[in-house]
């Protein structure tokens, strides 16, 4: 086991050994708690650590090993290298979640009430926008969407309305890959006294981190880059204010029972030990990948912010060590060449998700934003004949290969 005191310069070291405790029993790697329990040496001793004087665990709802030392894990990744006013080191905490869905759940239910609103952008993940328009409503919470790429738009919609309490961001969007400028719309948040949330999936903490720019929260699907296997489903919402986290954060966490589970939980860790070379292979690729399709014949568009055509190919430089691994093609053809292209595949996988070692397609208008309206689909630029590809690890000249054919 590192020694916790020597300090870890590079991001695979801190991947590799942050959040990470001895074992009682010294296993090498960190077992699996399969637990629901925890037990007292005495009754006195299970009544102070209730009463909260005493630090242990309960009941795996409320934390657990396992679970914990993988949100601690992603919380010193977020957090790596970032310092305050002061020169001093961030602290962030962490509640690992049951999935993505449940980390948008929990930040919205511990710092949203009746009559709050929230300003967001075009081109959300679908199950968040769908959260937003059709139950957020029912607890008399409303989002307001502008293009907050167009920091004009975004200053008119705080100055508006006071009602809103929160601006929440996804950058890079799902599926377009459109980018917004964290450092301003923070700075632009705060002005106006509002809380700034983040949604980091798509880029992971190795590309971006949020909490740099001045951000309140953070939001993961850990399903995705962070496990890289595609092995299980999780989820997580880290904010820096360590004392709301602990107390009220921590309340509504426990609550609404979207924990994750042990199991789930020691997949994420091991996963994450190689996220940086997992990474560095995704984003090689996606970079060859975008430059070839650009150039096909077949192709009308790539939404790939490591290229220069890209509108926010700026922005993107700008926060993200390097554009990532995801992108999304328009073809020539429209609908039926997505169909034809998809169904010519010979090595990608057609399937929903992303940040597995493989190749994988989707089709988002019919498949991952099936529940937003067509009309608001277009609006946001997820047209019927939009594919978004998450570009795995094979080697290159593979992809390329299958790619091109399925094209023809």
């Amino acid at each position: 086991m590192a020694d916790q005191n020597f300090p870890l310069t590079g991001f695979s070291s801190l991947a590799i050994h942050g959040g990470h405790e001895q074992d009682p029993r010294y296993a090498h790697l960190t077992p699996i708690y399969a637990t629901s329990t925890f037990v007292y040496d005495s009754a006195e001793q299970g009544m102070r650590r209730f009463s909260g004087k005493e630090d242990g665990y309960i009941y795996s709802r409320w934390g657990n090993p396992t679970m914990e030392e993988a949100a601690d894990k992603i919380a010193a990744m977020e957090s790596f290298g970032i310092t305050d006013a002061g020169g001093r080191p961030i602290t962030v905490k962490g509640y690992l979640q049951a999935s993505g869905m449940a980390a948008v759940n929990t930040l919205f239910m511990s710092t949203l009430k009746t009559g709050d609103k929230i300003l967001s952008h075009y081109s959300l993940y679908g199950g968040s926008q769908e959260f937003m328009d059709k139950l957020l409503p029912e607890f008399g919470i409303s989002v307001v969407i502008a293009d907050l790429r167009d920091l004009d738009k975004a200053a008119a919609a705080l100055k508006a309305d006071p009602a809103i309490k929160m601006v929440y961001l996804e950058t890079p969007a799902n599926p377009t890959l459109q980018c917004v400028d964290i450092e301003a719309l923070t700075k632009l948040g705060k002005q106006y006294g509002k809380i700034v949330a983040c949604d980091n999936t798509f880029a992971t903490p190795y590309l971006q981190q949020p909490f740099r720019f001045g951000v309140d929260f953070v939001i993961h699907s850990t399903t995705k880059f962070l496990n890289g296997h595609g092995t299980s489903i999780g989820g997580i919402v880290l904010g820096r204010d360590v004392e709301f986290m602990n107390a009220w954060a921590y309340k509504v966490h426990k609550l609404l029972g979207g924990n994750s589970n042990p199991f789930d939980a020691f997949l994420l860790i091991n996963g994450m030990k190689t996220l940086e070379v997992r990474m560095e292979r995704h984003c090689h690729n996606a970079m060859e990948v975008a430059g070839f399709l650009e150039g096909h014949a077949a192709v009308a568009k790539v939404n790939y912010t490591g290229l220069p055509s890209h509108p926010d190919y700026y922005i993107s430089s700008k926060q993200m060590r390097h554009p990532g691994a995801m992108l999304s093609i328009e073809l020539k053809g429209g609908i039926q060449a997505g169909i034809d292209m998809m169904n010519s595949l010979k090595m990608c996988t057609r399937t929903v998700s992303l940040g597995t070692c493989d190749t994988l397609m989707c089709h988002p208008a019919s498949m991952t934003h099936y529940s937003v309206p067509k009309a608001q689909r277009e609006q946001y630029g997820i047209t019927d004949g939009l594919i978004r590809i998450s570009v795995g690890m094979e080697n290159i000249q593979d992809i390329i290969a299958d790619m091109d054919q399925a094209l023809k």
